[in-house]
């Protein structure tokens, strides 16, 4: 075991005396982390997830109490930092403007709508159907026209528990005699006064939760997505020049000459493996310690954070060591693991967010540490701890073994630490 540790101390030693390899492990990710801060506008006081003021067009057809509490909706103020909208009055219009790109959604609701919700006399007992609302989305613009649907959705929901519940409230007073049918149409109109008060009512309006459990205030910060995309990405590199170093020390005939000591090969495999591990640690905790002191950037609960970061090295590690059992040289090492440190970084959302991508690559994603790793960076930026983790850990720690006990069996036939 003590043998282990020192082979693994002395790879960490080499690795940071390797100027070259310090560039890509900690300058290019820092200089890559502080120039999408720049570009995002996170030095420049707009600190924010990029979810703000989406522009919305309301094309209001009903004029009626209904139709004035969904414009109100996306007009309240709960709203007021995620939406910007824009009364319309021309539907085709409208749909232009989205055409154009110039919104992410038109929201129209056609005429008719209060009227097809308020129970009408003598009707009670069969209520029309709701006239259906058109939410126009601009396909390129999906996370933005997704979050428009669903306010438009949650209001609905909301519409359509209140009528459903309120007509058959009328009908059962009209059945059992206490109100008679001339009385209820006064009653369908006092229902419907309550309903647009409960969904309009600052209690029950939708708006943003913007805190934890515990009721403390999180504003996330757009870096806490960005610094561990870049350090993820960069980690691949760190992995995959460990892996390097074991093929161009059995090409030079350094493995073999440790054979001679009274070290096993399954040491001296297990040194190099702990040794690219504890690379892949430092550079990480070197990136978050120096996010936070030159971007004041707050990653979130300590103990999730570093219980993450040895998970997503032990993840990372694993496919290090899969891509050296892979290669036959050095050479072959950096140009697939360069390969490899892109394809993760664009699948694991190190540039683009993953919910902007088909469902199909955001499943495929999964297979990247990046994926998994950022998903829980994510939750410590909102807010979360430990206990929130469990299911990004758990895929890591699967990931690593799995791919170290195929790595093993590779090695094995190679016969790495012969000559």
């Amino acid at each position: 075991m003590l043998k282990t540790f020192l082979i693994g101390i002395k790879d960490l030693r080499l690795a940071f005396r390797d100027r070259a390899a310090l560039i890509l492990m900690l300058a290019a990710p820092f200089v890559l982390t502080l120039g999408l801060g720049l570009v995002t506008g996170r030095f420049s006081g707009n600190n924010n997830s990029g979810l703000s003021d989406i522009p919305v067009i309301i094309v209001n057809l009903d004029n009626d109490q209904m139709g004035d509490a969904l414009t109100d909706v996306f007009t309240s103020e709960e709203l007021a930092d995620l939406m910007e909208p824009v009364l319309g009055s021309d539907p085709e219009a409208a749909r232009q403007l989205i055409d154009e790109d110039q919104a992410a959604a038109v929201v129209i609701i056609p005429k008719g709508f209060t009227r097809s919700i308020i129970p009408q006399e003598n009707n009670f007992a069969t209520p029309s159907d709701p006239v259906k609302i058109e939410v126009y989305a601009n396909p390129s613009r999906r996370t933005s026209a997704g979050i428009v649907k669903s306010i438009v959705d949650e209001f609905l929901s909301r519409v359509e528990e209140g009528r459903v519940s309120g007509s058959v409230s009328i009908f059962q007073l009209m059945l059992s005699g206490r109100i008679t049918p001339g009385q209820a149409q006064a009653a369908g109109i006092a229902m419907t006064e309550q309903l647009q008060t409960n969904t309009t009512d600052s209690d029950l309006a939708i708006k943003l939760n913007s805190s934890t459990a515990a009721g403390e205030e999180v504003d996330f910060d757009i870096l806490a997505y960005l610094a561990p995309g870049m350090a993820l990405m960069f980690l691949m590199y760190t992995v995959s020049y460990g892996g390097r170093s074991i093929l161009a020390e059995k090409t030079q005939g350094t493995l073999p000459r440790l054979l001679v000591s009274p070290t096993s090969s399954s040491q001296i495999l297990g040194g190099k493996v702990f040794g690219i591990f504890l690379t892949g640690a430092a550079q990480m905790l070197i990136l978050i310690g120096a996010s936070s002191l030159f971007f004041q950037l707050k990653w979130g609960d300590p103990i999730g954070v570093i219980v993450l970061v040895l998970a997503a090295v032990f993840g990372a590690t694993g496919w290090g060591m899969f891509i050296t059992a892979l290669a036959r040289t050095p050479a072959q090492v950096a140009s697939i693991g360069t390969a490899v440190m892109l394809i993760f970084g664009i699948l694991g959302g190190s540039f683009i967010s993953l919910d902007q991508m088909p469902p199909a690559i955001q499943t495929f994603s999964r297979i990247t540490p990046n994926s998994w790793a950022l998903d829980g960076f994510t939750t410590l930026g909102l807010g979360g701890t430990l206990t929130n983790l469990s299911t990004p850990i758990a895929a890591l720690l699967a990931m690593g073994i799995s791919l170290f006990l195929v790595s093993v069996a590779l090695f094995g036939k190679k016969n790495l630490v012969q000559k």
